[in-house]
């Protein structure tokens, strides 16, 4: 198979661990490797993908080679593999836009993001002369008008997009037929952990409707400590993500709850919990003859390896829609990985509707973004 040319934004936690990723499982791609899913999709293996850009806004990661900067300050994920070759690519400064949160100044520069002083690159021109073919936004919650900023270059440039961050643009209509006018795949919106948070509580709240019991009330409060948590003191920047959450949740029951009886969304940041997520979730319910009963529920996940778990099937199936012609938002792949997909499905039938996807056999339904035309050659692929 042909490589995978990604481009990525924002080199932060969840960067640090998808790359960590590519390089560990160079030589264990298995069946039988834990944290894969798919080994292969389509032909396509972790070790296809190679990195051509990157785009940051931080001092310590801008004008820095990839491998290095993924290890710089004020990221704090899980090293699991410390030795990255060379990638040859140099981190360019992306626009800031409402990207940095204003609190931020108040925190240690080992915490918090401290902005480059150097003129912002063309994103789109970046694209272009390195070849990408997908792009995966790795942007902090509330960055609206740089997620915005971002998908306008890959529709100009006709780069695949992979939107894990809670700005809705893969579900939004207007994005959408603009992704499929142009038949540009886009993944999205917000992207779900491998064994995390929302995923559990998801589970739990279909596996009530499942057993006929009727769920009353329910929470999900989570705590941790890297930049994610720190951005999302703001309060005005979470109203995208507490939707997106919340959805998640609501789209597993049967009858959706009142609003006064579903809390999910981040809670604190704690910072000596680095990037380990702490969930706490309750749920209480009624079973037969209306007897009351609840569940607690702890779960501590190291939070950016959770989703590079994730992210790697999103981006090798992103490429697979550009070989296929396929633009738009891509239905299969988005409800199986994404919090805030177009379309929310139960993860079973995601997961199978993903399967027969992959091997070519799903119905045209199956794809929200189908377009039958062949998709016009890459602006930017090398000759």
């Amino acid at each position: 198979m042909s490589e995978i040319k990604l481009a990525i934004v924002g080199v932060g936690n969840c960067a640090s661990a998808l790359l960590q990723g590519i390089a560990y499982y160079r030589h264990r791609e298995s069946a039988d490797s834990a944290g894969l899913l798919h080994p292969q999709i389509s032909g396509y293996r972790l070790s296809d993908i190679k990195v051509v850009a990157a785009f940051d806004v931080d001092r310590r990661k801008v004008g820095r080679r990839l491998e290095e900067a993924v290890f710089a300050p004020p990221n704090c994920t899980t090293v699991f593999q410390p030795e990255l070759p060379a990638s040859g690519v140099t981190v360019s400064m992306g626009p800031v836009l409402d990207g940095v949160a204003d609190h931020m100044r108040n925190y240690p520069e080992a915490q918090a993001f401290r902005v480059a002083d150097t003129k912002p690159c063309d994103v789109a021109e970046v694209l272009r002369d390195s070849g990408a073919q997908v792009l995966v936004c790795y942007l902090p919650v509330g960055s609206e008008e740089a997620a915005q900023h971002y998908a306008q270059a890959c529709l100009d440039t006709s780069v695949a997009m992979v939107n894990c961050m809670p700005v809705f643009i893969a579900s939004n209509p207007e994005w959408a037929k603009q992704f499929r006018d142009r038949c540009v795949p886009i993944v999205g919106d917000d992207i779900k952990s491998q064994m995390g948070a929302t995923i559990s509580h998801r589970v739990l709240a279909r596996l009530m409707g499942d057993r006929g019991v009727k769920l009353d009330r329910t929470y999900q409060l989570n705590t941790g400590g890297n930049t994610d948590f720190l951005n999302m003191l703001e309060q005005s920047r979470l109203r995208t993500k507490r939707i997106s959450k919340t959805e998640s949740v609501q789209s597993q029951l049967d009858v959706p709850l009142e609003s006064d009886n579903i809390h999910i969304g981040p809670s604190d940041y704690v910072a000596w919990q680095k990037d380990n997520k702490v969930c706490f979730i309750r749920m209480e319910w009624r079973g037969f003859g209306d007897v009351p009963n609840n569940l607690e529920l702890r779960l501590s996940v190291e939070d950016s390896p959770n989703s590079a778990g994730v992210a790697i099937d999103a981006i090798r199936c992103a490429k697979l829609a550009l070989d296929r012609g396929i633009g738009g938002p891509l239905d299969a792949i988005s409800s199986f990985t994404m919090k805030h997909p177009p379309v929310q499905r139960r993860d079973s039938e995601a997961r199978e509707l993903l399967e027969r996807w992959i091997a070519g056999n799903s119905r045209p339904s199956s794809d929200v973004g189908l377009r039958r035309s062949p998709r016009p050659a890459h602006a930017g692929r090398a000759s």
